[in-house]
């Protein structure tokens, strides 16, 4: 099957709303969602998606920032393919395309964070040439 990787506009972003719903196990409601959306189209931020004809089935957000660390870092953010698409490679495709597309942009580094217990997403990053290199915390106010 072929699929098509592109950045969407900020105005397509809406068409994201229900696979970070998928993937957030319905915990964040897709009114709060919009919201949240519409402040991110005004920071560093894009989105990737993969279609299968006109259906939209992966996504990721790209946060684009410099690092003391490491340099210019993009950090990829709500990573996620409709479970009837995983399996087959189409991940792998994804993340190839994703590196092309920061490297051209002037980019020198990929970052992510993963849940604890999601163990497929450690073997498919390693896999990926992902390393892991600390602990992401949180503190909510």
């Amino acid at each position: 099957m072929s699929y098509q990787f592109r950045i969407l506009h900020n105005h397509e972003l809406d068409a994201v709303i229900p696979l970070v719903y998928a993937l957030n196990e319905e915990k964040i409601s897709k009114t709060l969602l919009v919201s949240r959306f519409n402040e991110m189209k005004l920071q560093n931020y894009e989105c990737a998606g993969v279609y299968s004809g006109e259906n939209l089935i992966g996504i990721t957000g790209l946060w684009f920032c410099t690092r003391h660390y490491i340099g210019k870092s993009v950090e990829l953010d709500h990573v996620y393919i409709q479970p009837k698409y995983r399996g087959e490679g189409l991940g792998k495709q994804f993340m190839s395309w994703i590196n092309d597309y920061v490297k051209n942009k002037g980019y020198n580094a990929i970052e992510l964070n993963t849940y604890i217990q999601n163990y497929p997403s450690h073997k498919f990053y390693y896999n990926a040439g992902f390393e892991i290199l600390g602990y992401h915390f949180l503190k909510a106010l």
